[in-house]
């Protein structure tokens, strides 16, 4: 079965490369990572504490890690007992990444207007992922 374009064009090209940028700015931009994320308890510039430097990169290896399964697992096969397990995987971790930001406040889920370009990419991307991811796994498009 062929995957239908707009999937290929989303899960094998545009999200792993917005996931790559993740994964640069986490590991070689840790204090406007910080910063971005939640300016009031980011340390003062360059004082990022070397503890908080090494889970920067750390995260920044598991968005690679991400990143680099999607676009080459996904493109590897057009098998669908490959793509909906893998995506169905994915969906979970949207929704725990979508979790991880409850500490700014249950607000910020609906706040477009206040995010800056980490919000976008922690709730805005997330929430267009889960959607294809979603839309997929209910076979939205899909040939049966």
């Amino acid at each position: 079965m062929a995957i239908p374009a707009l999937y290929r064009l989303f899960f094998l090209y545009v999200e792993p490369l917005s996931t790559l940028v993740g994964a640069i700015y986490a590991h070689f931009y840790p204090a406007t990572y910080l910063d971005l994320t939640h300016l009031p308890s980011a340390p003062p510039p360059g004082l990022v504490p070397v503890g908080t430097r090494i889970v920067l990169s750390q995260l920044a290896n598991m968005y690679l890690a991400f990143a680099l399964s999607e676009a080459l697992v996904l493109r590897s096969t057009a098998d669908l007992r490959v793509w909906k397990p893998f995506l169905l995987v994915l969906l979970v971790a949207d929704l725990g990444h979508l979790y991880s930001v409850k500490a700014l406040g249950l607000t910020v889920y609906w706040s477009p207007h206040l995010w800056n370009a980490i919000d976008w990419g922690n709730l805005g991307f997330v929430y267009l992922g889960a959607t294809m991811r979603t839309a997929f796994l209910t076979g939205l498009g899909l040939s049966h």
